[in-house]
């Protein structure tokens, strides 16, 4: 059991994520320090709307500069923290080299992050940012699982360079980070393992590949039909919630998956027909899997014929249940994030004004 001190300092790195953002939030809300590690500190554009919430809130936010594949770079931002998220890792799928655009940074990164843990005496405990796809790398994976169903105890085997690089990175990091773990006594480690993430960000304009893929139902690019792609979806805010209490909730340990509703793409986008469907493109039937598999590769990048294969029409199904229990997590509705996200898409420009 870790007990975290409220008056020390605590470490996000990535601090202007899209689910840092949150998550910065919620720690400001409490009235706690953030340490921020950004890459420029002085970049004022991309550090406002943290800015805002540190001026809306009660607690105080700091910025230190850091590289994720520079060594030592997190030593300033981690003294006198007990607390450390380590949330910074890229996440896209259209790269042109897996390996240094994916791989290396998401493993140096965690590399780097933890053996600074090692180094700071203050640290007690460590959370990383994990995803699903540590779990698992193709919706056919499941079909070996009792039930059929992903729990924590599972681990991605099917992933590598050259078939779901972003799965194989962030499941080659989380390992690394348990054997970092695993070789000291000082901090435990925890890690937050979610499904795709949706919701508004605290910047409007977040890179991540949810925006993409939530975009594209609103553009016409998805207008003939989406595919029955399963997966897991979760709202940002439900997920920055589960990192606060991880840190917080002495007993917290080992990996926790967080996902709200097991879903797939044609569903999705139905959560938007209601509010949008008259003004939008919104896709409302599901593509044969044939035609996916023909023309996906054309039309998508980062598809692969073999990604289709594994994964559309293939249902996807997660036991959200430890979390629930341990962490006393809830999910908001599938509606109530994407008709957010879309809005907010919307008021920024992002898409049509319809």
């Amino acid at each position: 059991m870790t007990t975290i001190d409220r008056s020390a300092p605590v470490l996000v790195t990535g601090a202007t994520g899209y689910v840092a953002g949150w998550l910065v939030k919620r720690l400001l809300d409490e009235g706690l320090t953030v340490h921020a590690a950004v890459r420029d500190p002085g970049a004022s554009d991309k550090l406002q709307y943290l800015n805002q919430l540190a001026e809306d809130a009660p607690g105080t936010i700091r910025y230190f500069k850091a590289d994720l594949l520079e060594e030592g770079s997190y030593a300033e931002a981690m003294q006198g923290c007990e607390l450390v998220y380590h949330t910074a890792s890229p996440f896209t799928l259209d790269v042109k080299d897996p390996q240094k655009d994916l791989v290396d940074p998401a493993l140096q990164g965690t590399r780097n992050v933890l053996e600074e843990a090692n180094r700071v005496d203050s640290v007690k405990r460590v959370i990383v940012t994990s995803s699903v796809v540590a779990i698992f790398g193709d919706n056919s994976d499941l079909q070996s699982l009792p039930g059929g169903i992903l729990t924590e105890s599972v681990w991605n085997t099917s992933s590598s360079v050259n078939h779901q690089p972003y799965a194989y990175s962030k499941t080659v990091a989380e390992k690394e980070a348990w054997r970092i773990a695993e070789g000291q006594d000082r901090w435990d480690l925890v890690t937050i393992n979610p499904a795709l993430v949706i919701g508004p960000g605290i910047n409007p304009r977040a890179t991540s590949e949810s925006f993409n893929i939530v975009k594209q139902m609103g553009d016409g690019s998805t207008k003939p039909g989406a595919p029955r792609f399963g997966l897991g979806v979760v709202d940002v805010r439900d997920v920055a919630e589960a990192h606060f209490q991880a840190g917080f909730t002495p007993e917290a340990s080992g990996r926790y998956i967080v996902s709200g509703h097991n879903t797939d793409l044609v569903e999705l986008a139905s959560t938007l027909l209601e509010k949008y469907g008259d003004r939008y493109p919104i896709p409302r039937k599901a593509l044969p899997k044939w035609l996916v598999w023909l023309v996906g590769p054309l039309v998508t990048k980062g598809t692969s014929r073999r990604m289709i294969s594994r994964n559309v029409d293939l249902p996807w199904k997660a036991d959200n249940s430890k979390g629930v229990r341990e962490l006393g997590l809830s999910y908001r509705s599938m509606k109530e994030s994407m008709e957010e996200m879309f809005q907010q898409m919307i008021d920024s420009g992002q898409l049509r004004k319809g």
